[in-house]
């Protein structure tokens, strides 16, 4: 991974009023668009990566649309358990 696929958090916010996101690594590539209200091109972006990092992305992802099935298979890929904080409380980018 090259070093601009990292990003401080100030950079990912100031980021959102662009047209297109900078260059990221694909999991916050797909929280940008996620950001940007595209889920499904932040879908896209991770459920076909192999890595434990699009893993957490893609179950959030299926967390958040409703789908708990493919939110806790995508979890299992990284062998962690499903959250169960109401994602409105767990706060904003």
């Amino acid at each position: 991974m090259s070093l601009e696929a990292f990003v401080t958090l100030k950079e990912f916010r100031d980021s959102l009023a662009n047209m297109s996101p900078p260059s990221m690594s694909p999991p916050l590539t797909a929280l940008w668009h996620d950001a940007r209200g595209n889920w499904h091109e932040a879908h896209r972006l991770v459920q076909d990566v192999d890595n434990a990092n699009a893993a957490w992305v893609h179950a959030y992802l299926h967390r958040k649309e409703g789908n708990i099935e493919n939110a806790v298979a995508a979890r299992r890929a990284v062998r962690r358990e499903l959250a169960t904080e109401r994602l409105d409380r767990v706060g904003t980018l």
